[in-house]
């Protein structure tokens, strides 16, 4: 196997079984005709081609976009799902967490992410101050497509 197209390989098999499988219209598989699950097949292609080919770089974005595919497809279909703000910096936490154990880098930042997720999704009741986070993260669910053009135009055009 090539280390080089892994990655690609992966992402067409994943994204072809599952137009396939929307095509044949398998019974057991219609809850994943959805967006949410292209997110979930693009995180498990990174995660493939991060272990197999020993390229740890990608853990953080594949256990992120893995996380995200699970979480959305979990509000659409299941009512005991939280739909807390506290959701995100719990996936991202423990994202940077999974990925620290083979990079052996921040655990720090996963720790205090991982931390404010589950104090914002268990706290029963929170204090008035953490009102500036729900705006924020209202702010941020209506814009987050402008957000992801900055950051791509960021990467495109940042020097070196």
């Amino acid at each position: 196997m090539s280390k080089k197209n892994a990655f690609v390989g992966f992402l067409l098999l994943g994204v072809g079984a599952y137009f396939l499988l929307r095509q044949l219209r398998v019974p057991l598989f219609v809850d994943f005709y959805s967006w949410p699950t292209l997110l979930i097949i693009i995180g498990a292609a990174l995660l493939l081609h991060a272990y197999l080919a020993k390229d740890h770089k990608n853990l953080f974005a594949g256990y992120t976009l893995l996380g995200l595919g699970v979480h959305f497809h979990g509000l659409s279909h299941y009512t005991f799902w939280t739909d807390s703000w506290g959701a995100y910096p719990l996936l991202v936490g423990a994202a940077l967490l999974l990925a620290a154990l083979k990079t052996k880098k921040g655990y720090v930042w996963a720790i205090l992410l991982l931390a404010l997720g589950i104090f914002a999704i268990a706290a029963p009741k929170q204090p008035a101050w953490f009102g500036w986070l729900d705006r924020i993260a209202g702010v941020i669910s209506d814009y987050w497509p402008a957000l992801l053009i900055l950051a791509g135009a960021y990467l495109l055009f940042r020097k070196k």
